[in-house]
């Protein structure tokens, strides 16, 4: 647990962005946000991973942020995904997103670039010395080849504004690590709805998922029976969705997701390159993991 202002506990979605004819449907998103919000959400994330912010413009980044915060009106956290391998950039962009009133920021580790340790850590604290909002870091090294240290995560938790992160490394003990080296000064959210409980059970206070994009209240559930101390049942529901949580990996994220959504109704399925649509075959598998817990028919 942080002793620092806490963004919040339980399961936020990291949302995404529906497109129609090339550009951003905000009618769709409008509704998929209500959606999250009516059914029990404790945050959402915008231009995430699972937003397909690698692909937005500038302008489409900003305007997103924008439009999400005002549709959000505080009613849960709004968390602005605002990283970049350019830390100018990511500047620039953080500072949009708190200035429109974005809750806080998510900062994912530079891509491409591969940055030394003492770089990252330059990195983030100038992007934190550049906001007055809470900023969680975003630690993903299967897609940015680079994973931050436990000694860097350290010296970053001395940040006053960097009050968290999202571990989505694979490593159990390297999270344990971070967790003991950081207690009460950094929170701990799982980047992997495969392992909420057992990051939860070392000390996470929540995670930022995928899946709730359609199964935001069962997925809130899980979370608050753990907080709550029902460690049996939030364990049994980490393992009723296991299936359901793996299949929205079976290619690359946002593409189980999204295809999902569009089959419920949600919106249409349209990514952008180089992201595609899965083979129907895919298509099937994921589909028939859908019925089997009785999201379609």
């Amino acid at each position: 647990m942080s002793n620092k202002a806490r963004v919040f506990t339980g399961a936020a979605t990291a949302v995404v962005t529906p497109f129609k004819n090339g550009v951003i449907d905000y009618d769709v998103y409008g509704n998929i946000l209500e959606y999250q919000i009516k059914n029990g959400i404790n945050g959402i994330v915008v231009c995430g991973t699972t937003g397909e912010a690698a692909t937005l413009s500038d302008d489409e980044h900003r305007d997103i942020i924008e439009y999400t915060v005002k549709k959000v009106s505080k009613r849960v956290p709004v968390i602005a995904g605002t990283g970049s391998n350019d830390t100018a950039y990511a500047i620039e962009l953080s500072k949009h997103a708190c200035d429109v009133g974005a809750d806080a920021i998510l900062s994912v580790t530079p891509y491409y670039n591969k940055a030394s340790q003492k770089g990252l850590v330059k990195h983030f604290n100038l992007i934190a010395d550049s906001v007055d909002k809470p900023v969680l870091l975003y630690n993903v090294p299967a897609r940015t080849n680079l994973n931050i240290s436990i000694e860097s995560y350290k010296e970053l938790a001395k940040h006053p504004n960097i009050v968290g992160v999202k571990e989505a490394s694979d490593s159990i003990t390297f999270i344990s690590d971070l967790l003991e080296a950081c207690v009460g000064e950094l929170d701990i959210y799982s980047g992997n709805d495969d392992r909420i409980v057992p990051m939860m059970s070392i000390g996470a206070v929540g995670v930022i998922s995928v899946l709730s994009n359609v199964m935001p209240a069962e997925i809130s559930e899980l979370t608050r029976l753990y907080l709550e101390g029902d460690v049996k049942k939030a364990a049994e529901l980490q393992l009723k969705y296991l299936k359901l949580m793996n299949a929205m990996f079976m290619t690359v994220n946002p593409i189980p997701i999204k295809t999902a959504m569009a089959k419920m109704g949600f919106c249409r399925s349209d990514m952008r390159l180089p992201l595609c649509e899965m083979d129907e075959s895919d298509n099937e598998k994921l589909y028939n993991v859908m019925r089997n817990y009785n999201l379609i028919k």
